[in-house]
């Protein structure tokens, strides 16, 4: 009377190797000192920041920004998509800026990668005619403080008597 269960193995490895190899992209967009790093793969159009729907990004003000890249080149290159981006640093509005840029760099590198050059080339044209900055990263950054006076350039004020 000694049943044996069979044994299942239910890995993400395992489930891996029986799906075939998948098809995904990472990259990252920056602003200050934030940086947000996006993976881009197969799926049903989902876009998460953080863990959380694209659409419940705070402050709500600048969730147009976030979405620039599904506004200008409209939903039917996403919807074939999945992109899980994780930001950190910064403040919000960079954060903002850094998700905006990874969701723009991903698509365009996925689309050269697994898709044709012609459509990936359409895709790099339309963004930069809309906003070079949603593609190249911002080199400006934060002069540091020195002795001497209250910020980077200016000096204390210098009295006489």
């Amino acid at each position: 009377m000694d049943e044996t269960k069979p044994i299942v193995h239910n890995t993400r490895k395992s489930a891996a190797k029986s799906k075939g190899p998948f098809k995904l992209v990472q990259v990252y967009g920056q602003k200050k000192t934030a940086v947000a790093v996006a993976t881009c793969r197969r799926g049903h159009g989902n876009i998460r920041v953080n863990g959380r729907p694209l659409d419940l990004i705070q402050p709500s003000v600048l969730l147009s920004k976030a979405k620039e890249a599904l506004l200008v080149l409209g939903e039917k290159y996403f919807n074939a998509l999945d992109i899980k981006i994780h930001v950190k640093g910064g403040g919000q509005v960079a954060q903002i800026y850094a998700v905006r840029q990874a969701i723009a760099k991903s698509l365009i590198a996925y689309y050269h990668k697994f898709d044709s050059e012609a459509t990936k080339r359409l895709l790099k044209d339309t963004l930069i005619k809309f906003d070079r900055s949603i593609l190249v990263a911002d080199p400006r950054r934060c002069e540091p403080k020195k002795f001497g006076g209250p910020g980077a350039r200016s000096r204390f004020q210098k009295s006489y008597r």
